[in-house]
């Protein structure tokens, strides 16, 4: 199916969403906006990726900044956001990019920088560059299905609605805008053709849409039953000195969480943990509260963790090992989002 270019543009000029990374009309976008925010995006939404955007923007107004700036600042900045693998290769590629002297302008040349795949290179090269390629994020793909009403579900459609996705901009008038036209497509899902209850009545491709004309666009795309999702149990302590600072450690810099600070803790497993057995992984023999469990949900597993709080007193020679971390400010740390979860609890009453 390739419907009209030129109803999704006139609709676009009117209906475009103001957005801190989209250059205005007339504007050349910037290449370093359009990176930073479609990085961001990844598995991510809108709302909760401006604020983020924003401020790395204010420390680091250039690629050239974000390259120059320690691997630890960033992922402090980034604390919160989620899919930690995402800053580690934002800060590899902006070095990339910045031993270079700029982003490359194709699809081929984005695909070799860290952290870059087909969506985001194509995303890149259509709205940065003016390159006529489609990028298929969600948002194209739930147009792309609805438009040609493919039925095959989820994950297993995706090479058929790639194909089809890359029809869309056949026409010459989508060529001649191909930044315009991929930021029509994003707008379109976001806004008219929603997963949930699609505003059809006001879509600029209402007449072209197959699945509209059976009555079935609000059930495309088709999706398999989700699995049900593991649940792990893990125990982590939170240790202050007598200064006010707390023990933390840093994960490995590859794999979940990678390179992020965490309380230290037990290992995260299937079975629960009793407290006798949780203990026996503490940084030191105290006096340790129970302030109560925390509920975190990731990608592939839902994790219960329970935290135990104790206080050394002044010029107490704990031992600790250094394995354990080391007693820092919360300041500085680059805490992701399961362990401010764990911090807050200690701002619960205590187990009586």
């Amino acid at each position: 199916m390739t419907p009209d270019a030129s109803a999704l543009l006139r609709w676009y000029d009117h209906h475009r969403r103001a957005l801190p990374w989209r250059s205005l009309p007339g504007q050349r976008p910037d290449p370093y906006a359009v990176w930073l925010s479609e990085i961001m995006l990844q598995q991510t939404t809108v709302k909760a990726v401006i604020s983020y955007y924003e401020r790395f923007l204010t420390h680091y107004s250039t690629v050239q900044d974000l390259a120059a700036a320690p691997l630890e600042d960033v992922l402090h900045l980034w604390a919160g956001l989620g899919y930690y693998a995402r800053a580690r290769n934002l800060h590899a590629c902006a070095k990339r990019v910045s031993e270079r002297g700029g982003f490359p302008d194709t699809v081929t040349e984005l695909l070799t920088l860290p952290g870059i795949g087909a969506y985001t290179a194509r995303a890149i090269a259509a709205i940065a560059f003016g390159r006529p390629v489609v990028p298929v994020d969600g948002n194209v793909e739930r147009v792309t299905a609805r438009l040609n009403a493919t039925e095959e579900p989820l994950p297993a459609a995706r090479p058929l609605l790639a194909k089809q996705a890359a029809l869309l901009n056949a026409d010459p008038v989508a060529q001649s805008r191909p930044s315009d036209f991929a930021q029509a497509l994003f707008d379109l899902g976001a806004t008219i053709c929603t997963p949930r209850n699609p505003a059809c009545l006001t879509c600029p491709w209402q007449t072209s849409c197959i699945a509209h004309a059976r009555g079935i666009a609000a059930q495309l795309p088709a999706k398999q039953p989700k699995q049900t999702r593991p649940t792990r149990y893990g125990v982590h302590f939170l240790l202050h000195d007598s200064s006010g600072q707390i023990l933390l450690r840093t994960r490995p810099p590859t794999g979940l969480l990678g390179g992020m600070d965490e309380l230290p803790g037990t290992d995260w497993r299937s079975a629960p943990w009793s407290k006798d057995e949780a203990l026996g992984h503490a940084p030191c023999l105290t006096d340790w509260t129970n302030r109560g469990e925390i509920r975190h949900v990731f990608t592939h597993f839902t994790l219960f963790l329970t935290v135990y709080e104790a206080c050394l007193s002044q010029g107490h020679n704990a031992g600790i090992d250094s394995s354990f971390g080391t007693f820092r400010s919360t300041k500085r740390a680059a805490l992701p989002g399961v362990m401010k979860k764990c911090l807050a609890l200690t701002q619960q009453p205590s187990e009586t």
